[in-house]
């Protein structure tokens, strides 16, 4: 698939037009210049893993926040480290930011000691990196977990804001004054912005419950006044700040405030599963597009719905109607039309004639791939070149033949979801021809795969009567009816052995398998179907747990690197048999006071469907990685991933242009400079990688110092999908780990959850 160019056209044509505006735009990130990205130089200065690099306004300067508590300053040009900042800080560092307009000198840091501290730096003026002891100018400890990231608003140089597993984001204004009262003190501040401590939703279906730990925010560029924030579900959330209520503390629970629109791919909106969350959420850098980075999942993108936008919206009940047979379709939108999918030019008659040949030949590539099973990937590529890169050229028979090839080569495939993406483009083909055979026996696989197998049923019949004589249809249907039996034998078992079951279970004490989910990996019904839920979960009886934590000093033995050995002990209790909250004290938290607790039938939210995903990295280690857009049009998507590389993808088409080596381990953080092609990333690792495109020869693969990198792309990706795949479901919650992680560690070996791979 290197044999066709990307997106971005020709740059010498592009330099030959310096005339145009937004040609230095379009030139900082041009593929020409990704494809050459390699490591320049390496950064050194933390002795800790790097959780947060941000660049200045003018890219002059790099600020990096670590596991050593330590806030270092670095010189962009000479690539020197300026300053190492002593933060006072007791926990890991997760995110530092510059002030704007504040000349540089005031910068913020955010840790895993709940605290958010200001410093300026220009009391450090004259002084060595060495001569670091600083006070902070302005000290804020009014979370009561971590603060997992901060977010500063262009041209203001007077608030900041924090987001915390708390489930509060809260605004912290330096002209209010240069303290704030610690969480729990009879002087509670008045500075929560978003209370989404009864704000988490296990499902679309569900009405917010449990606390919505914050592990993402960020404010438009182009339109302040929209804040959106991503945690602890599957929904990343867009509000107006300019319709929130006031500023309030932390003494009563409010009920979560309206936001403008809600966004996730319809096929995670209603799985129920606990360790479904993002990572990070992030805007474009024009505002119309987020991103949206999720744990054990991949990287999605959505329109921001704008008035006379094209963002694609659903509800609850959508998933169903696009899983069940009908003799027409009409009422669900998958996709924008094909003109709106992207914003280009308009092509001439003889361009488009020529672009049309290379979407035929595409399409025979990808056709090729199928028929001889190999290379299901770039077979995959090449459709979605055809559909998302030329959907204004191709009519309607080519793109009904791309579909169905590519879902076929999606449910070959098999990587995460792969299911689900099969499925939408089954639907899209049948909205163009609903007796497709192909559309329709696809579908009936994809749903079968999936233990839909009464729909599956409904639609390999329709396949049948669309092709009578057709062998492949006839053993997929009886497959489909032994499938069926089976299922509903055992559904039949499980119901009988049910009265038992309540009945035994009254009286006894609770068992880790009662309130626990358990392993998902075994089957694809339960990576991409129904089967993650529970029937009997006690998810309703709101349990709660304490527990201890014991560290094993046995250094005789041999043990896994960054993984923590020791015990864990468990109590269970119901809630109301102690105090929820350590920060609530004398009954100040009470439940929220909202219609949850009214008879009002709760409404489901209208949720944006995704437009893109990016496949083949690795998210299930760390909790803080990040997807970014790089360059001032945002015309390529990065993330790290936990086998050490960086990916990044074409925007448009999903298209993987580059995968580089950035960590021995993990990489968390990725940076694109301001205005250079330059990139930033940091992980596991003590130090900051800087990436320029100075490799000689351009390739899809990079490695670090030592030159390319000899494995192969595909082996990497699917390593990549194995891990994704054959992920456990987190034995503990994910919030009830908070005091393990934040416990300290005399021994001093020991690095912390947050920066050990799972």
């Amino acid at each position: 698939m290197d044999n066709y160019g990307f997106h971005d056209g020709n740059i010498c044509n592009m330099l030959e037009s310096r005339h145009r505006p937004d040609v230095n735009h379009s030139l900082q990130m041009h593929s020409s210049l990704i494809r050459r990205l390699s490591q320049e130089r390496e950064l050194e200065g933390h002795q800790g893993c790097v959780n947060s690099i941000a660049w200045n306004s003018k890219g002059s300067l790099l600020i990096s926040g670590s596991d050593d508590t330590r806030m270092n300053i670095w010189n962009y040009a000479g690539r020197k480290l300026l300053h190492s900042i002593d933060t006072g800080h007791s926990a890991n560092i997760f995110c530092t930011k510059f002030v704007p307009e504040t000349s540089d000198e005031l910068v913020v840091a955010g840790a895993g000691d709940a605290e958010v501290r200001l410093f300026n730096l220009s009391r450090l003026s004259g002084r060595s990196p060495d001569d670091n002891s600083i006070a902070p100018s302005a000290l804020y400890q009014c979370h009561t977990r971590r603060v997992k990231k901060l977010a500063v608003e262009v041209g203001n140089p007077n608030v900041v804001w924090s987001a915390s597993e708390d489930g509060t984001l809260r605004q912290h204004d330096f002209r209010e004054g240069a303290s704030c009262p610690p969480a729990g003190s009879s002087h509670e501040c008045r500075n929560i912005l978003l209370d989404l401590r009864s704000g988490a939703k296990r499902s679309l279906a569900d009405p917010p419950k449990q606390t919505l730990a914050l592990r993402s925010c960020d404010i438009s560029t182009s339109r302040p006044h929209l804040l959106l924030v991503g945690g602890s579900d599957a929904f990343a959330r867009l509000y107006d700040r300019r319709m929130l209520p006031p500023l309030t503390s932390c003494r009563k629970r409010m009920s979560p405030p309206p936001c403008v629109n809600y966004f996730c791919p319809m096929h995670l909106s209603e799985r129920g599963r606990s360790s479904l969350h993002l990572t990070h959420v992030t805007f474009s850098p024009n505002g119309d597009e987020v991103l949206l980075s999720y744990s054990g999942e991949h990287v999605y993108l959505m329109n921001v719905n704008h008035s006379g936008g094209t963002a694609v919206r659903y509800t609850i009940g959508d998933t169903s109607k696009l899983m069940t047979f009908a003799p027409t379709l009409n009422g669900l939108e998958l996709q924008p039309l094909p003109s709106c999918v992207f914003k280009r030019q308009s092509h001439s008659k003889t361009n488009g004639s020529s672009m049309l040949e290379k979407c035929r030949k595409l399409v025979q590539i990808a056709e090729k791939s199928l028929e001889e099973g190999t290379c299901y990937f770039y077979g995959i590529e090449a459709c979605n070149e055809v559909l998302d890169g030329h959907g204004r050229v191709i009519g309607p028979t080519l793109r009904h033949e791309c579909l169905c090839i590519r879902a076929a080569l999606l449910l070959k495939r098999k990587w995460k979801n792969d299911v689900h993406m099969a499925i939408r483009d089954c639907f899209n083909a049948r909205r163009i021809d609903s007796s497709s055979f192909r559309a329709l026996y696809y579908m009936s696989e994809a749903l079968s795969r999936l233990g839909k197998h009464k729909e599956a049923l409904e639609f390999s019949i329709a396949a049948q009567c669309s092709a009578p004589g057709n062998t492949e249809v006839a053993v997929l249907m009886e497959d489909i009816r032994k499938n069926l039996a089976t299922a509903e034998a055992g559904k039949s078992s499980k119901d009988n052995d049910g009265a038992t079951r309540s009945e035994t279970r009254n009286g006894r004490a609770l068992s880790l398998s009662d309130i626990l989910y358990h392993s998902e990996a075994n089957s694809e019904a339960s990576h991409d179907g129904p089967g993650s839920d529970r029937e009997d979960s006690d998810y309703d009886e709101e349990l709660e747990l304490d527990f201890e934590t014991s560290v094993s000093g046995d250094e005789g033995r041999d043990v896994e690197p960054n993984i923590l050995h020791g015990s864990l002990n468990l109590r269970i209790h119901r809630r109301g048999d102690s105090a929820r909250d350590s920060s609530c004290t004398n009954g100040s938290c009470g439940s929220p006071s909202s219609s949850q607790n009214d008879r009002t039938p709760y409404q489901p939210e209208t949720v944006i469907d995704m437009k893109q995903r990016y496949v083949g990295h690795c998210n299930v280690g760390t909790d803080i990685k990040q997807a970014s857009f790089l360059g001032q049009r945002g015309d390529y998507v990065a993330s790290g991933s936990d086998d050490g590389r960086w990916f990044i993808w074409e925007k448009q088409t999903g298209r993987l242009i580059k995968m580089l080596l950035g960590d021995e381990a993990v990489v968390n953080c990725i940076q694109c400079h301001p205005f250079d092609c330059v990139v930033a990333t940091s992980g596991i690792d003590n130090t900051i990688k800087i990436w320029t495109p100075s490799a000689s020869v351009p390739s899809i693969v990079a490695g670090g110092a030592a030159g390319p990198e000899t494995s192969n792309v595909l082996e990497a990706m699917e390593s990549n999908q194995r891990r994704l795949c054959h992920n456990r479901e987190a034995i503990l919650p994910f919030e009830l780990l908070e005091r393990f992680r934040m416990h300290e560690f005399t021994e001093g070996t020991l690095h912390p959850f947050e920066c050990a791979q799972s």
